[in-house]
């Protein structure tokens, strides 16, 4: 009875419920309580398969497992969810797992290739836009759209644009899906005049967004890639307005 169980000093695990009659397992110092199914032989549960493994207490581990019938319905859903990877890496599913290294270590070879490719794109994206910059009150002043560019090409294509100005003040957009994305940059001898967030924000309220950052450099996003033209269009006028 579970009284002689407790006389015995065996332990009971917390949240575990227990019947009048219990099974104690005493396996070497270890005496415990067991709160699990019990079958006359292990035969009678069949095929067994273990599904996780935990720490549910210091010193406590937890084993979960399917059996029977259910372990056998486990173990084919896997190998039809094996079955559908191969397929889909057009190979045999003893061969997936390379398979899918395989294509993983190209995946990395042409995002490699990829950020090559932009960063000479941004090289001559930044040559074009140089032909476009305006003095305005002593500093080289470009607004531009780079269609097609991400947030990366933008910043790349910022960075160098203000090494060759030397002195300037300077916004990129671009356009995905309907959104527009903005950054501006100051090269610092110009930032106690004009502020790249100041920049951007204003750039961002025209095309229904907003933004901010440092004042050297500042990103912001919009939603009405309609009116970009006009906003930076209106940038020189902006500029001459902080000096």
């Amino acid at each position: 009875s579970i009284v002689e169980a407790q006389q015995t000093g065996a332990r009971m695990l917390f949240g575990e419920k227990y019947g009048d009659e219990v099974r104690v397992l005493d396996i070497g110092s270890s005496r415990e309580f067991c709160g699990g199914t019990h079958v006359a032989r292990t035969g009678d549960i069949g095929l067994f398969k273990i599904i996780s493994e935990s720490g549910v207490a210091a010193g406590v581990r937890r084993i979960e497992a399917v059996t029977g019938e259910g372990a056998l319905a486990r173990i084919q859903q896997q190998e039809q969810q094996l079955q559908q990877v191969a397929d889909t890496v057009k190979t045999q599913p003893s061969e997936a797992a390379a398979r899918i290294v395989q294509i993983l270590d190209n995946v990395k070879s042409l995002e490699k290739e990829l950020a090559a490719l932009k960063l000479r794109w941004a090289e001559a994206q930044g040559d074009e836009l140089l032909m476009r910059a305006q003095e305005v009150g002593g500093l080289q002043v470009l607004a531009a759209e780079l269609p097609g560019a991400d947030a990366a090409i933008l910043r790349e294509t910022l960075d160098r644009l203000k090494d060759k100005l030397h002195s300037a003040a300077i916004v990129l957009a671009s356009v995905t899906d309907g959104k527009v994305t903005l950054i501006a940059g100051v090269t610092k001898d110009q930032t106690a005049r004009v502020k790249a967030g100041e920049l951007v924000n204003f750039v961002a309220l025209q095309v229904g967004g907003k933004g901010g950052g440092r004042p050297d450099m500042a990103q912001a996003g919009g939603t009405q890639p309609e009116h970009l033209a006009a906003a930076l269009a209106s940038v020189p006028a902006w500029v001459q307005g902080k000096l």
